[in-house]
């Protein structure tokens, strides 16, 4: 699947992109992106902010041990993310909307911000890091998952198709340098692993970064 769970900041929405996500990502969701899920976050405890939650692929994937509280902008994948929570029988998360450039929540007040196949869509990268930071207690981490830009000619090919591929996977961009830009702004990079190809030459990274 091109796009993550998480939707950016288009206030607007994705209706039909919404209505058909969960079908369409189903079978990568029971096989490798459901292992990336669950390796990066079942640990995780204390205070957890997630921005981007899309329709709640993360939710089954969090332990007990972590508050979560998911912010969401997209209408139609909010939408999806209530009724997900609501049969879940989970009483540890709660569900918010909110785009990741603007996080209405205090300075310093969590432990850990998710951040999964959504920050390849948000409007604004480096607002949107700096709110991650500004929500992060000090030593506090981001966990995330990332479409990539590759290097070489599959990297050259992002460049060319990503006005395309932007209206086809509701706001993706095919071709940020997510990792560099996380350290750009105040993190220590913990662990970077390029996990498999996902289709169409986008590569995947998943990783931990701790604010200085």
């Amino acid at each position: 699947m091109p796009k993550g769970n998480g939707s950016g900041s288009q206030a607007g929405g994705h209706r039909w992109f919404s209505a058909m996500y969960d079908t369409v990502s189903r079978a990568e969701e029971r096989g490798a992106m459901g292992r990336y899920r669950r390796a990066l976050l079942a640990g995780l405890s204390g205070d957890v902010l997630e921005i981007g939650a899309g329709t709640g692929a993360n939710f089954e994937h969090y332990g007990p041990a972590a508050r979560v509280l998911a912010f969401e902008p997209d209408p139609f994948m909010f939408a999806r993310a209530e009724k997900k929570l609501a049969t879940s029988g989970r009483s540890n998360i709660e569900v918010r909307r909110a785009p990741g450039e603007q996080l209405p929540v205090p300075d310093a007040s969590y432990d850990a911000v998710v951040s999964t196949l959504v920050l390849c869509t948000v409007t604004d990268l480096p607002q949107s890091l700096a709110e991650v930071s500004r929500v992060l207690r000090p030593g506090g981490e981001i966990y995330f998952i990332e479409h990539v830009r590759a290097e070489g000619l599959p990297g050259f090919l992002q460049d060319i198709i990503k006005p395309v591929w932007r209206w086809v996977a509701a706001g993706c961009n095919p071709n940020r340098r997510t990792a560099s830009a996380i350290s750009a702004q105040g993190f220590d990079l913990l662990s970077v692993k390029r996990e498999r190809m996902m289709p169409w030459m986008i590569p995947l990274i998943t990783g931990v970064a701790k604010k200085r």
